[in-house]
Protein backbone atom coordinates (compact mmCIF):
# COMPACT_ATOMS: atom_id res chain seq x y z
CA UNK A 1 0.00 0.00 0.00
CA UNK A 2 1.77 3.54 -1.33
CA UNK A 3 0.48 6.68 0.05
CA UNK A 4 2.21 9.88 -1.35
CA UNK A 5 2.80 12.79 0.39
CA UNK A 6 2.70 16.31 -2.02
CA UNK A 7 5.34 18.09 0.10
CA UNK A 8 8.45 18.69 1.13
CA UNK A 9 11.14 16.49 1.91
CA UNK A 10 12.56 18.61 4.94
CA UNK A 11 8.80 19.25 6.18
CA UNK A 12 7.07 15.63 6.00
CA UNK A 13 9.40 13.56 7.85
CA UNK A 14 6.75 13.33 11.04
CA UNK A 15 4.37 12.13 8.07
CA UNK A 16 6.47 9.63 6.74
CA UNK A 17 7.15 7.91 9.87
CA UNK A 18 3.41 8.39 10.55
CA UNK A 19 2.38 6.35 8.04
CA UNK A 20 5.44 3.75 7.95
CA UNK A 21 3.90 3.36 11.94
CA UNK A 22 1.15 1.17 10.15
CA UNK A 23 3.96 -0.37 7.41
CA UNK A 24 2.31 1.25 4.45
CA UNK A 25 5.05 2.91 1.99
CA UNK A 26 4.88 6.51 1.93
CA UNK A 27 6.22 8.73 -0.96
CA UNK A 28 7.33 12.38 -0.71
CA UNK A 29 6.61 13.79 -4.17
CA UNK A 30 6.35 16.89 -5.57
CA UNK A 31 5.52 14.74 -9.35
CA UNK A 32 1.59 14.78 -9.48
CA UNK A 33 2.46 11.96 -12.33
CA UNK A 34 3.49 9.39 -9.77
CA UNK A 35 0.53 9.87 -7.84
CA UNK A 36 -1.12 7.54 -10.25
CA UNK A 37 1.08 4.77 -8.47
CA UNK A 38 -0.31 5.15 -5.44
CA UNK A 39 -3.25 4.04 -4.00
CA UNK A 40 -3.98 7.39 -1.80
CA UNK A 41 -3.16 11.04 -0.95
CA UNK A 42 -2.33 12.63 2.54
CA UNK A 43 -2.11 16.52 1.42
CA UNK A 44 0.07 17.18 5.17
CA UNK A 45 0.72 20.72 7.11
CA UNK A 46 2.47 23.92 6.27
CA UNK A 47 1.88 27.50 5.66
CA UNK A 48 -1.12 29.46 4.40
CA UNK A 49 -3.12 29.18 0.93
CA UNK A 50 -2.35 31.97 -1.61
CA UNK A 51 -6.28 33.69 -0.71
CA UNK A 52 -6.62 34.28 -4.46
CA UNK A 53 -7.03 30.32 -4.40
CA UNK A 54 -10.14 31.45 -2.75
CA UNK A 55 -11.01 34.18 -4.12
CA UNK A 56 -10.06 36.65 -1.74
CA UNK A 57 -6.97 39.77 -0.89
CA UNK A 58 -4.58 38.40 1.88
CA UNK A 59 -5.94 39.53 4.99
CA UNK A 60 -3.26 38.60 7.63
CA UNK A 61 -2.24 35.11 5.33
CA UNK A 62 1.56 34.56 6.15
CA UNK A 63 4.19 31.74 4.95
CA UNK A 64 2.50 31.31 1.69
CA UNK A 65 3.98 29.36 -0.63
CA UNK A 66 1.87 30.29 -4.07
CA UNK A 67 3.99 26.83 -5.90
CA UNK A 68 3.36 24.53 -3.36
CA UNK A 69 -0.50 25.35 -3.13
CA UNK A 70 -0.45 24.90 -7.14
CA UNK A 71 1.03 21.42 -6.74
CA UNK A 72 -0.98 20.65 -3.71
CA UNK A 73 -4.45 21.96 -5.47
CA UNK A 74 -3.72 19.96 -8.52
CA UNK A 75 -2.88 17.34 -6.42
CA UNK A 76 -5.93 16.86 -4.95
CA UNK A 77 -7.74 17.54 -8.44
CA UNK A 78 -5.80 14.17 -9.49
CA UNK A 79 -6.72 12.10 -6.54
CA UNK A 80 -10.33 13.42 -6.70
CA UNK A 81 -10.30 12.61 -10.27
CA UNK A 82 -9.55 8.72 -9.58
CA UNK A 83 -11.72 8.46 -6.40
CA UNK A 84 -8.39 7.54 -4.28
CA UNK A 85 -8.72 8.02 -0.51
CA UNK A 86 -7.68 11.16 0.61
CA UNK A 87 -6.29 12.30 4.25
CA UNK A 88 -5.46 16.28 4.92
CA UNK A 89 -3.75 17.56 8.15
CA UNK A 90 -4.02 21.09 9.07
CA UNK A 91 -3.01 23.25 5.76
CA UNK A 92 -4.10 19.59 4.25
CA UNK A 93 -7.71 20.09 5.55
CA UNK A 94 -7.81 23.58 4.27
CA UNK A 95 -6.55 22.74 0.11
CA UNK A 96 -9.14 19.89 0.55
CA UNK A 97 -11.80 22.77 1.30
CA UNK A 98 -10.55 24.93 -0.81
CA UNK A 99 -10.33 22.69 -3.88
CA UNK A 100 -13.93 21.56 -3.42
CA UNK A 101 -15.00 25.71 -3.32
CA UNK A 102 -14.96 26.39 -0.22
CA UNK A 103 -12.96 29.44 1.86
CA UNK A 104 -10.52 29.92 4.89
CA UNK A 105 -10.80 32.46 7.57
CA UNK A 106 -7.48 33.59 7.19
CA UNK A 107 -6.85 35.02 11.14
CA UNK A 108 -8.70 33.96 13.99
CA UNK A 109 -10.13 36.57 16.44
CA UNK A 110 -7.43 36.61 19.49
CA UNK A 111 -8.95 34.32 21.65
CA UNK A 112 -9.43 31.55 19.47
CA UNK A 113 -6.10 32.24 18.49
CA UNK A 114 -4.68 31.98 21.73
CA UNK A 115 -6.21 28.38 21.95
CA UNK A 116 -4.78 27.35 18.73
CA UNK A 117 -2.40 28.98 17.47
CA UNK A 118 1.22 27.18 17.66
CA UNK A 119 3.83 29.29 20.21
CA UNK A 120 6.42 27.20 20.63
CA UNK A 121 4.94 23.87 20.53
CA UNK A 122 0.89 22.36 20.12
CA UNK A 123 -1.69 23.98 21.87
CA UNK A 124 -4.44 21.34 23.66
CA UNK A 125 -7.63 21.76 23.82
CA UNK A 126 -10.93 19.71 23.77
CA UNK A 127 -13.06 19.34 20.48
CA UNK A 128 -16.56 17.68 20.45
CA UNK A 129 -17.08 15.30 17.65
CA UNK A 130 -20.47 14.93 15.72
CA UNK A 131 -22.71 11.88 16.45
CA UNK A 132 -22.27 8.78 14.06
CA UNK A 133 -19.20 10.13 12.78
CA UNK A 134 -15.91 8.49 11.93
CA UNK A 135 -14.45 10.14 14.57
CA UNK A 136 -17.33 9.47 16.98
CA UNK A 137 -16.63 5.91 15.92
CA UNK A 138 -12.87 5.93 16.80
CA UNK A 139 -13.18 8.25 19.98
CA UNK A 140 -16.72 8.95 21.39
CA UNK A 141 -18.49 11.98 21.83
CA UNK A 142 -15.43 14.25 23.27
CA UNK A 143 -11.58 14.39 22.94
CA UNK A 144 -8.13 16.09 23.04
CA UNK A 145 -6.54 17.33 20.07
CA UNK A 146 -3.56 19.26 19.23
CA UNK A 147 -3.55 22.14 17.46
CA UNK A 148 -0.92 24.61 15.59
CA UNK A 149 -2.46 27.04 13.51
CA UNK A 150 -4.11 30.60 13.11
CA UNK A 151 -6.46 29.96 10.23
CA UNK A 152 -9.47 27.36 10.17
CA UNK A 153 -12.32 26.79 7.29
CA UNK A 154 -14.69 29.81 6.32
CA UNK A 155 -16.85 28.41 3.84
CA UNK A 156 -17.91 24.71 3.20
CA UNK A 157 -16.42 23.35 0.14
CA UNK A 158 -19.27 21.03 -2.07
CA UNK A 159 -20.30 17.73 -0.31
CA UNK A 160 -18.23 18.39 2.97
CA UNK A 161 -19.65 17.68 6.14
CA UNK A 162 -17.96 19.17 9.82
CA UNK A 163 -17.67 16.33 12.10
CA UNK A 164 -15.85 18.21 14.93
CA UNK A 165 -15.71 21.29 16.04
CA UNK A 166 -14.13 23.27 19.22
CA UNK A 167 -16.68 23.66 21.78
CA UNK A 168 -15.56 27.11 22.80
CA UNK A 169 -15.17 29.17 19.53
CA UNK A 170 -16.99 26.41 17.07
CA UNK A 171 -13.59 26.17 15.13
CA UNK A 172 -14.17 23.36 12.57
CA UNK A 173 -11.99 20.55 13.78
CA UNK A 174 -12.35 17.77 11.61
CA UNK A 175 -14.48 17.02 8.25
CA UNK A 176 -15.77 13.91 5.88
CA UNK A 177 -16.73 14.26 2.33
CA UNK A 178 -20.40 12.76 1.84
CA UNK A 179 -20.10 10.69 -0.35
CA UNK A 180 -16.14 10.00 -1.41
CA UNK A 181 -13.12 8.85 0.80
CA UNK A 182 -11.82 12.15 1.76
CA UNK A 183 -11.16 13.21 5.43
CA UNK A 184 -9.71 15.95 6.62
CA UNK A 185 -8.78 16.82 10.30
CA UNK A 186 -7.15 20.29 11.49
CA UNK A 187 -4.86 19.44 14.32
CA UNK A 188 -2.00 16.90 13.97
CA UNK A 189 -2.32 13.45 14.71
CA UNK A 190 1.27 12.87 13.16
CA UNK A 191 2.77 14.23 16.25
CA UNK A 192 -0.32 14.19 19.24
CA UNK A 193 1.04 13.57 22.43
CA UNK A 194 -0.69 10.98 23.46
CA UNK A 195 0.23 11.20 27.31
CA UNK A 196 -1.10 14.77 27.66
CA UNK A 197 -4.22 14.19 25.30
CA UNK A 198 -5.35 10.57 25.97
CA UNK A 199 -5.93 10.22 22.62
CA UNK A 200 -4.36 7.06 20.57
CA UNK A 201 -2.76 8.73 17.48
CA UNK A 202 -2.60 5.40 15.29
CA UNK A 203 -6.47 5.32 14.96
CA UNK A 204 -6.90 8.42 12.26
CA UNK A 205 -4.35 6.55 10.50
CA UNK A 206 -5.84 3.03 11.00
CA UNK A 207 -9.10 4.30 9.67
CA UNK A 208 -7.49 5.99 6.76
CA UNK A 209 -5.75 2.77 5.89
CA UNK A 210 -9.27 1.09 5.92
CA UNK A 211 -10.98 3.45 3.47
CA UNK A 212 -7.59 2.70 1.21
CA UNK A 213 -8.62 -1.49 1.43
CA UNK A 214 -12.02 -0.84 1.04
CA UNK A 215 -11.21 1.02 -2.27
CA UNK A 216 -9.37 -2.02 -3.55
Amino acid sequence: MRIAIVGKESATRNYVRYIQSVSAIPTVTSDTGELCRCDALLLPGGGDITPAFFGEQNHGSRNIDTELDILQLHAFECALGRRIPILGICKGMQIINVGLGGSVLQDLPPDAARRHQYDGEDQYHSAVNATNSWLYELYGREMTVNSAHHQALGRLGKGLVVVQRCPQDNCVEAIVHKDLPILGVQWHPERLDEIRSGVKREKVLAHFVSLISASG
